[in-house]
């Protein structure tokens, strides 16, 4: 039996195929991979100025809604604006007080009139004593000037208390601060007739400003009153006045309060981060450019004794000046690559070269 040729060529051209491929894949099976040059450094010990950083609101230390008491008065002079600063007792503005005038005058007259009658009565009295020792008037007389004395005092001091009440409605009638500061809001104008109670100007007491801080429970318990605090962005400097007991139950938040002496060019109401410096200690130190970010999480990839890189994942404490302090991941003494850990994947083989620009 012959075998045919036109079915043996086929067959030897795909035996040639498959031996090439068996050959080709056992040059690179067993062929290692090259190793990735890469530079490194060791992480290290330092002391470094430890900090929490947050964010929040700067705002006025108090801010006090100035209005008047009386209800049903046109404004007749408005001293202040927008921005103003003001002095302790100084007036902010006056109202129609014609009316309020008209009854402090009569009241004045009614106290004059009642210190007239009670003058005159205790002279009464003074003289029936003296008379009465010398069996000139009864006792009972004598009874009866005593009586009209203690009425005439009576009635003096309920037009004493009509005239201190006349004059304390007319003094409502002038707004003054309260206290030194700057006026933050009107919401008045010339001629509006006024309501007891509403709200008229604003005042920041003292011009004093702060600094509300928003901080997660973790980090709350390491401030604490007395530390220095540095505004991001403006260098403005404060320090903490008082920090929350506890945290919010809903947020899981606290607030630290921060004095600013000098707010230089931070505004009420400007939305700042900041740093809070809560002391000093030991930490382990990279520098930031060997510190990948990847799904949400920092990695750096650690050179072993064998020459292979295997990412660990690391925490951040805090990173400031392009150096980052780790809280967990890596130990002291640890070689972590510095140059070339873009191109890297966990378990390759690297080759350590000199950093770019070290002596060799």
């Amino acid at each position: 039996m012959r075998f045919p040729f036109r079915l043996f060529v086929p067959g030897l051209a795909l035996g040639l195929v498959l031996f090439t491929a068996a050959c080709r894949k056992q040059d690179t099976t067993d062929k290692p991979a090259a190793a990735q040059a890469v530079s490194v450094v060791q992480v290290q010990s330092h002391t470094l100025q430890r900090s929490v950083e947050a964010s929040g609101p700067v705002t006025a230390w108090e801010e006090m809604q100035l209005g008047v008491e009386v209800s049903g008065l046109r404004v007749t002079a408005l001293h202040v604006d927008v921005g103003q600063q003001v002095q302790k007792g100084q007036l902010l503005l006056a109202l129609d007080h014609r009316s309020l005038d008209s009854d402090l005058a009569s009241a004045t007259a009614a106290l004059q009139q009642a210190e007239a009658g009670a003058e005159l009565a205790r002279s009464k009295f003074a003289r029936g004593q003296a008379l009465v020792d010398g069996h000139y008037i009864s006792v009972m007389a004598l009874d009866e000037l005593r009586a009209a004395r203690t009425q005439a005092e009576a009635q003096l001091g309920t037009a004493r208390a009509l005239h201190d009440a006349a004059a304390l409605r007319r003094s409502y009638a002038d707004l003054r601060a309260p206290d030194a500061g700057r006026i933050s809001k009107r919401l008045v104008q010339p001629g509006q007739v006024v309501a007891a109670g509403s709200e008229l100007l604003r005042l920041i007491r003292q011009d004093r400003l702060e600094w509300r801080a928003d901080l997660a429970e973790a980090a709350l318990a390491q401030v604490r009153p007395g530390q220095i605090v540095v505004l991001q962005g403006s260098g403005v400097q404060g320090h903490v006045r008082a920090v929350t007991p506890g945290v919010d139950a809903s947020t899981r938040t606290g607030t630290a309060y921060v004095d600013l002496p000098e707010p230089k060019t931070v505004q009420p109401g400007t939305f700042v981060q900041g740093r809070i410096q809560t002391g000093q200690g030991e930490a382990l130190t990279l520098p930031e450019a060997t510190v990948l970010h990847r799904d949400g999480h920092a990695y750096v990839f650690r050179v072993g004794a064998d020459n292979r890189a295997s990412r660990v994942r690391i925490e951040i404490d805090s990173s400031q000046a392009g150096v980052v302090a780790v809280r967990s991941g890596v130990r002291a003494g640890d070689r972590v690559v510095s140059a070339g850990a873009g191109f890297l994947a966990d378990g390759d083989r690297v080759r350590v070269v000199p950093a770019a620009g070290t002596a060799r």
